[in-house]
């Protein structure tokens, strides 16, 4: 795709001019690697970079596809590996130093390689990818081929090496995994062996898992059943299970790091917890090594927490963590100290050892590379010192030829020389920067930063650069730093839309002349400052993304503008737009970059959405408003992605830079490329900038996202290109001489300013001052930094008076508004009180009178939407609400068939409560009635299989018949059916509330799944029978108790007249159901129940007014009625007086009784006695009356007393009815439960048995794999094997046929050949130094192919040396000796082949037998599935016929003694309790009776043991009486006892005895050890005596060889000339036969004289033997001597010690 594209598309040159790349500047990224004792490389963007350690040299290696991916070194080949990032990437091999490509290899990896590495001998290379493939390849990178590879989906690896002393062994560690893979090779057959390594804890102890497939220590469940692995009970039958654990199971591991492999093949494992893990290489068995604290003084702690990096050294490891020191980790048994070993100044990220091990590569996480070396005075040198983040900008020091300077996104600014791109010089601003660019017209550079400043740098002193000027602009962003191209002016484009004029000249002191305001989105600034003129034209680039469209807004500067800036600008500082003309231009498609051209006013622009270059050219008409501009000329770019244009200092050359990465010059007239170059790629996202010196020599590229800068130079620059820009360079230089020469001056005079700034030493921050200007504008810390736009427009205002003239200017009109305003809201609050004092329909509104509707008017609106918001909010809460409560009403209320209620008694504290039930669906109506049916066709087959067993007679069948008949019309008369089995073997007392159970299936028949599931259908049926039974009652007793409650309402009626009659102070009692037994008033909210101010709308108050005016006029017609108050005030509303009110009449009293008794008349007294008697009737009357209310008011109560307390009794009752209901349930709820989880544990048992099937098939499939190998491995070894046996047949042959083949030579001659035929050179290895053997710990690596290559060839060579002609034989001819050597050669080739065969043979044997073993593995895998296969299904059987039943005993019947209870009844039955009752007293009795004759035995026993027991005393005494006076005739009193009862010191004299003999003893050693040293020294004398004898004899003996040889040979030389003078054949056959016994009697003297040399050294040696065995033998009697004396000394303690012994 877009690699291809990126070769394809690629601009061909037009000329001869080229580029190519001298140098290129990065910073490692990967890792650091060596590629011999001397050179390191890392890769970088497109390159790949080596660098000279001793020379600090660099060399590139470009990559052709882009962005170098991952990279490895091999060492001992000198070669480098690395892949690319384009799809389907590709791993290049190069040869070092060369740098010429060795190879390229290919594989099926999708997206990108993430890890390479190579063996460390061999030519082996292993490369890891990780998504999609997780792929684990071995490649012969020699050959190309991938040797094999494996998949491990989701194992995603961060570091993976070769074992350096097993090339077999591949470690691969991720933060949760660690493994070792093995490679085994039959032949030319690889494969991968992968072994996973068991980590600790994170507290570093181990967890013993337990095997998930075949767990072994699984309890045994002798009630409920078999325990099952946890895979099973979770319903795992696939792959899955086998790695299957709990959440609660799972436990945190340790985290690797880092690994690194040690020369014993083990492995050093760093975990993030801070624990150091020791790794057997062969038996993976994990080592937690012990800390060794160290007490060290609180300052000098650190904790050391995880180590980031690890290299093996000698006695330990080297590690490295976060906080930049370098330990040493002392590594002894299994414990280990912690040492400093190197302090660095940045966190550590990667140590590497050199081949050689003299020096130690560190590199930091910035990309800093020290290099430390050993030795007796170490030094730590830094080779590479890293920026400060990727470069952000770069630019050329005018002239552009000696330096160049480079700035990050942290502040850091470095100067660096351009030959050899070495660092000069760095400062750091601390603070982030954007921008940077260096003025042509002197040595400074402007620096603009994100906070709105802009520094000022001046590089007059190259080596060290200092801030001169800091400009604090706005407060916004500095995105463009821009200087004209005679440096007059800067510019600076701000992310708010200003760009800001700024004088160049420093000795100006960078004058601030304006800014003038553009569009917000600046994409460039370009410039044309022409030689042959006095103004710059400034275009601005930005972007309408709304529109699609870009704008360039165009100015002139005058160059005499920072004399006259005054007029230029307003008092705020912005440049006026009519004075610098100011054009707008639009164009109709998007630009992402446009430069002004030097002639005829023509722009160039680079489309940001097609890959064109197009050409503009400017109106020459003066225009107002915008100008669409139109496309003069439109090239295809050949680039794709956004891009960038630049001009060359003389403006002929176009240069763009895109998104592809590729730089191209172009001619500014035709827009056709001559030269180009590929410096970066897609992949970092191309090139971000790039800068041309002023005589177009030199070209930096900067890449946007790889980090790298690379330097261009032409290969072949000349005629006209390099004539024009030279011509003009020099032009620029002379008019700009003198410019610089002030300026210059004027920097290196200028002091430094104090800023907030840092060094190469140290970064911290530190408080300072900021000069702003040469006025010693001062800023501290404590006043707030201000910038130059806000001072423009405070500061500099007030300075100038310009608000004073404005205020002079307009005071009239403002006392004018102000007056006005003044005397309008007099009116309107005139106007507003002779409002309020008019009635309400003449009244106006509040709002009416304000002046400023529309402000009015908007903020009602804003009020409005707030109340809206507050409204919609409140009702999407109430909505919610609403919307759960209808849930949990719909679930637990409206759902349920039967609510739930609860009825209380009337007068205890009892509450009974029915069931809640939620209506049967459709789905367990129609299963329910399905279950039925069959349990009657079940019965119904039952049955007439009776009739067919039975086969009774014919009349026997008639009246059966009948007997059926009549069955079944009772059956039919019948409505419930009870079930035959007892209510214990039922398991419950549903038969209590009259349920059929007569379908449910006996417990002990439940062996099958439908019978388990059908029984569970009916035991549900059932529960909802007797929920409905008992909802039934319920429902009576409720209707009873409103029929209870209304009764007693309507007597309360009758009691209430009564006490009011009596005007009784009683309360009446009134039930009423409480909330409990009516719910449903739970879920309606009454009035009385809201606490919050109900809202009422308009219309409902209006509507409450109509009604209350109603209500007030009908009072006022009800007040008309003169007869109805009359009524009322005489009669009390009645027209006749009733019974009930002669309690509340009264007679009224005569007028007179108010006048004194004195004064009445008589009829006035018969008058009072009428009254009298009146009172009294009428009071008998009340008495009659009150008595009969009285009696009645107790009936009534006790009525309700009655009826209430009766009430409350049949309550009881129902609750006695609900609790045996409940324990129904609950009954039925259990054998539910049972049958479930024996339903449960089927399905379990089910699910082990696929998985165990499943298991099987794998491991079926796994052996036929295996054996497939197997049998193919071993058809390799025989074919193999035959080869060699042939080779080793062709081998003797060879031997066997020497004498053969030079039988025509004489026989002496064939014999020593034969010797040099078998002789063999020997090949002289390489003797390594000392001191590199005890630096570097791996020493010399095991051998490979490569290396027995190497052998052989050396052999060849030591053959060539033994194939001379000098070491031919004497008198053998040349053409034999040629054939010999020939003959030689093939032997030793045949030989190095049988070698080789014979190494390959037993490789292939080794792998034939581990894949036999491996077969032999899975073999017993199945063997083991089959068994547990076996105890599966038996342990089924065994599960479906033990069966768990329910039983029902009651309460106090079951006693059990104080023992432990035995949980297995596999010989239980069940019986009838009588009979065990029976049985019981039976065998009561008999014990009874037993009992009684056991205790009469008993006693006669023990009346016989009691005198057994005293006649063995009575022996036992007459012995100890029999033995002591044996004792004290037998004591024995020696003359050693007589002495220590005799010495009153005796324990004195024992210790001087003993210091007697201990001296003793000291002396015979002292003289032992004497005479043994003497020995000693006499056996080394001998010794040595013996060796020069054995030397000298062996001298002589070889002497006397060569002479015996040299006789021989002059012998033969005589007989030889002899012979030549003999004429006659038979004379010279005796003189021959004559000449045979002087010759054989040499060497017979010969062999006499060595033999009598030997007997001599055998005489000595027999001698020096009797001697060393007399010294022994003398040795053997002085121990002897010893240990006689130790006795004796042991013997005299021994006395010390008094002892009765008998003589």
């Amino acid at each position: 795709m877009a690699q291809g594209r990126e070769r394809d598309e690629g601009p061909h040159s037009a000329g001869g001019a080229s580029l190519s790349v001298r140098w290129v500047q990065g910073f490692p990224k990967q890792n650091v690697h060596f590629v011999n004792d001397n050179t390191i490389c890392y890769p970088c963007g497109n390159y790949v970079i080596f660098i000279n350690i001793e020379t600090k040299k660099k060399t590139v290696l470009q990559c052709s596809n882009g962005i170098v991916g991952v990279m490895a070194t091999n060492i001992r080949c000198e070669v480098v590996a690395f892949s690319d990032r384009k799809l389907k990437p590709l791993i290049y091999i190069y040869s070092f130093p060369g740098l010429t490509r060795r190879t390229k290899l290919k594989g099926n990896i999708l997206l990108d390689y993430t890890l390479l590495s190579f063996s460390y001998c061999g030519t082996y290379l292993a490369s890891y990818s990780s998504l999609p493939e997780f792929e684990l390849a071995l490649w012969n990178w020699e050959s190309s081929i991938i040797l094999c590879r494996k998949s491990q989906p989701g194992m995603d690896v961060n570091q993976m090496s070769f074992n350096p002393m097993n090339w077999r062994q591949l470690c691969l560690s991720s933060p949760s995994t660690v493994s070792v893979w093995t490679i085994e090779r039959s032949n030319q057959e690889h494969c991968f062996r992968a072994r996973s390594v068991k980590l600790p804890l994170e507290d570093g102890s181990f967890f013993n898992e337990t095997d998930v497939v075949f767990p072994q220590s699984l309890p045994k469940d002798l009630i409920y059943g078999p325990v099952l692995p946890l895979s099973s009970i979770a319903g795992l039958v696939g792959e899955e299970a086998e790695t299957f654990r709990p959440k609660d199971d799972l436990y945190p591991l340790l985290h690797p790091t880092m690994h690194c492999w040690t020369p014993t093949s083990d492995l050093y494992i760093g975990c993030e917890e801070g624990h150091l893990l020791m790794i057997n290489g062969n038996t993976l068995q994990v080592t937690v090594l012990n800390k060794i604290e160290e007490e060290s003084p609180l300052e000098d702690r650190r904790n050391f927490i995880s180590p980031v990096t690890l290299v093996y050294q000698k006695e330990g490891v080297l590690a490295s963590g976060i906080d930049g020191f370098v330990y040493s980790f002392i590594i002894k048994d299994r414990s280990y100290m912690i040492e400093d070993f190197l302090e660095i100044e940045r966190p550590v990220e990667h140590m590497a050892f050199s081949p050689n091990y003299t020096m130690l590569l560190i590199q930091t996480d910035k990309g800093s590379v020290y290099i430390y070396t050993f030795g007796k005075e170490p030094t730590l040198n830094k080779v590479l010192d890293a920026c400060d983040g990727k470069f952000q900008a770069i630019d050329f020091i005018t002239p552009g030829t000696q330096y160049f300077m480079t700035l990050t996104h942290s502040g850091e600014i470095c100067v660096w020389w351009l030959e050899d791109c070495a660092c000069v010089s760095k400062i750091y601003l601390n603070t982030l920067a954007m921008v940077l660019a260096c003025c042509p017209s002197s040595l400074s550079a402007a620096v603009g930063t994100e906070d709105g400043s802009v520094y000022f740098i001046s590089v007059y002193d190259k080596e060290s650069p200092q801030v001169v000027h800091k400009a604090f602009l706005s407060e916004s962003s500095v995105q463009h730093v821009v200087y004209d191209q005679q440096g007059i002016f800067l510019l600076v484009g701000t992310s708010e839309g200003k760009v800001f004029i700024i004088n160049a000249n420093s000795s100006s002191s960078f004058q601030i002349i304006g800014f003038t305001e553009v569009a917000k989105d600046i994409l460039q600034i370009s410039t044309v400052s022409l030689l042959e003129t006095d103004i710059v034209k400034v275009m601005v680039l930005s972007s309408l993304p709304e529109a699609g469209r870009s704008r360039l807004e165009m100015f002139t500067l005058p160059t005499l503008l920072p004399q006259v800036s005054t007029t230029f600008a307003d008092e705020r500082g912005r440049l006026k737009d009519e004075i610098i003309h100011k054009y707008l231009y639009e164009l109709e498609h998007a630009l992402s970059s446009a430069v002004l051209g030097f002639q005829s006013n023509q722009i160039y622009g680079f489309c940001s959405q097609v890959p064109y270059i197009c050409s503009y050219l400017l109106p020459e008409e003066e225009h107002t408003g915008i100008y669409i501009l139109k496309p003069y000329k439109k090239v295809q770019s050949r680039q794709y992605g956004p891009g960038l244009l630049y001009l060359s200092s003389h403006g002929l050359w176009l240069i763009t830079i895109a998104k592809c990465g590729i730089l191209c010059i172009r001619d500014v007239y035709t827009l056709e490329t001559f030269a180009w170059c590929r410096s970066h790629s897609h992949q970092g996202h191309g090139i971000q900038s790039m800068r041309i010196s002023m005589d177009g020599q030199n070209i930096l590229v900067n890449g946007r996202d790889d980090g790298t800068l690379v330097y261009l130079k032409w290969k072949r620059f000349g005629g006209h290109l390099a004539s024009e820009i030279l011509d003009y360079y020099q032009k620029l230089l002379i008019s700009l001489s003198s410019a610089m020469d002030k300026e210059n001056h004027y920097l290196s005079t200028t002091p430094k300013v104090s800023v907030d700034l840092g060094s190469d030493s140290e970064h911290t921050k530190q408080k300072a001052s900021t000069d702003l200007s040469q006025d010693e504008l001062v800023l501290t810390d404590v006043k707030k930094e201000i910038p130059w736009i806000q001072q423009k427009s405070q500061e500099v205002f007030v300075k100038h008076g310009a608000i004073k003239k404005e205020v002079n200017l307009f005071s009239k009109k403002r006392k004018e508004i102000k007056q006005g305003i003044k005397s309008l809201s007099k009116t309107i609050l005139n106007m507003m009180e002779e409002n309020d004092k008019l009635e309400n329909i003449a009244k106006l509104d509040q709002q009416e009178f304000g002046l400023d509707l529309e402000e009015l008017e908007r903020l009602h609106d804003e009020s409005q939407e707030e109340v809206a918001k507050i409204i919609k909010d409140v009702e999407m809460h109430n909505l919610a609400k609403s919307y759960l409560a209808e849930l949990i009403k719909e679930e637990c209320w409206n759902s349920m068939a039967v609510k739930g209620q609860a009825l209380k008694c009337f007068h205890i504290p009892c509450v009974v409560e029915n069931f809640p039930m939620k209506a049967r669906t459709v789905e367990e109506l129609k299963e329910l009635e399905r279950v039925l049916q069959q349990k009657k066709i079940e019965a119904e087959c039952l049955k007439l299989r009776k009739e067919i067993v039975e086969a009774q007679s014919g009349v026997k069948l008639i009246k059966q018949r009948h007997e059926e008949d009549d069955e079944e019309e009772e059956e039919e008369d019948k409505t419930v059916k009870y079930s035959n089995l007892p209510n214990y073997l039922l398991g419950s007392l549903s038969t209590d509330f009259g349920v059929d159970t007569s379908l449910l299936s006996s417990q002990l028949e439940l062996h099958s799944r439908e019978e388990k599931i059908n029984q569970i259908i009916l035991l549900k049926d059932i529960i909802y029978k007797v929920k409905t039974v008992f909802n039934n009652e319920f429902d009576a007793a409720y209707k009873q108790k409103e029929f209870e409650i209304a009764r007693v309402k309507e007597r309360n009626v009758r009691i209430r007249e009564i006490i009011l009659d009596l005007e009784l102070e009683e309360a009446v009692w009134q039930p009423e159901f409480e909330d409990c037994e009516k719910p449903e008033r739970m879920l309606v909210v009454q009035d009385e129940e809201i606490t919050a101010h109900k809202h009422i709308k308009p219309w409902h108050k209006a509507k409450e007014l109509m009604v209350n005016h109603e209500k007030e006029h009908w009072l006022l017609i009800q007040d008309a009625s003169t007869r109805l108050r009359a009524l009322m005030d005489m009669m009390g509303g009645v027209l006749e007086v009733k019974k009930e009110d002669i309690l509340r009449m009264v007679i009224p009293q005569p007028a007179f009784m108010a006048k004194p008794d004195a004064v009445w008349t008589e009829e006035e007294r018969k008058q009072f006695k009428d009254y009298e008697k009146k009172v009294k009737e009428l009071n008998e009357e009340r008495d009659k009356y009150r008595k009969s209310l009285e009696a009645e008011l107790k009936k009534l109560q006790n009525s309700i007393q009655e009826s209430t307390q009766a009430f409350d009794e049949h309550l009881k009752r129902l609750f006695e009815r609900r609790v045996k209901a409940e324990m129904v349930t609950n009954q039925e709820e259990l054998k539910i439960s049972n049958l479930a989880f024996s339903l449960l544990l089927d399905e379990e048992l089910s699910s082990r048995e696929k998985f165990l099937n499943n298991y099987l098939t794998r491991k079926q499939h796994e052996k036929s794999q295996t054996s497939e190998a197997v049998r193919k491995s071993r058809e390799d070894l025989d074919v193999y094997k035959e080869h060699y046996d042939n080779l080793l047949a062709e081998d003797k042959v060879m031997d066997r046929s020497f004498k053969k083949e030079f039988s025509e030579i004489p026989g002496h001659q064939v014999d020593i050949l034969y010797k040099l035929f078998k002789r063999r050179p020997r090949i002289s290895k390489q003797k390594t130094h000392s001191e590199t053997t005890s630096v570097v710990p791996f020493g010399e690596l095991p051998g490979s192919g490569k290396l027995n290559k190497d052998a052989f060839a050396q052999l060849m060579k030591a053959m060539d040396e033994l194939d001379n002609i000098s070491n031919m034989p004497e008198g053998l001819d040349p053409l034999v000796w040629n054939h010999f050597c020939m003959t030689r050669r093939a032997k030793v080739e045949n030989e190095q082949k049988v070698k080789q065969k014979a190494a390959d043979l037993l490789e292939m044997a080794t792998f034939l037998q581990k894949r036999v073993e491996e077969e032999e593995k899975v073999q017993q895998e199945i063997e083991r599935v089959f068994h547990e296969l076996i105890l599966l299904q038996e342990e089924k059987v065994r599960f479906q016929l033990n069966l768990t039943i329910q039983i029902l005993l009651k309460q106090g019947q079951v006693e059990l003694e104080n023992f432990q209870l035995v949980l297995e009844y596999s010989d239980a039955i069940l019986i009838n309790k009588n009979i065990i009752e029976d049985l019981n007293s039976v065998i009561r009795t008999q014990g009874q009776k037993k009992v009684a004759s056991m205790m009469e035995s008993k006693d006669v026993h023990k009346r016989i043991l009691q005198i057994e027991w005293e006649h063995k005393k009575m022996e036992m005494e007459r012995e100890d009486l029999n033995q002591k006076a044996w004792d004290i005739q037998m004591l024995f009193f020696s003359r050693d006892r007589q002495k220590y009862l005799n010495e009153p010191n005796y324990e004195a004299l024992i210790s001087i005895q003993i210091g007697i003999m201990e001296q003793t003893i000291a002396v015979l050693d002292k003289t032992h050890k004497k005479n043994v040293e003497n020995c000693k020294k006499l056996l080394k004398k001998l010794g040595k005596f013996s060796n020069q004898k054995d030397i000298a004899n062996y001298a002589l003996s070889c002497n006397l060889r060569e002479e015996l040889v040299a006789v021989s040979e002059r012998k033969d030389i005589c007989n030889a000339m002899e012979s030549r003078f003999c004429h006659v054949g038979q004379a010279g056959l005796e003189l021959l036969s004559s000449s045979d016994p002087p010759t054989s009697a040499n060497q017979t003297a010969g062999i006499t004289g060595s033999k009598l040399t030997c007997e001599k050294i055998v005489k000595e040696r027999y001698e020096n033997m009797m001697q060393q065995q007399k010294l022994t033998n003398i040795s053997k009697q002085q121990a002897e001597q010893i240990s006689i004396l130790q006795t004796e000394v042991e013997r005299l303690r021994m006395k010390t010690f008094p002892a009765l012994v008998p003589m």
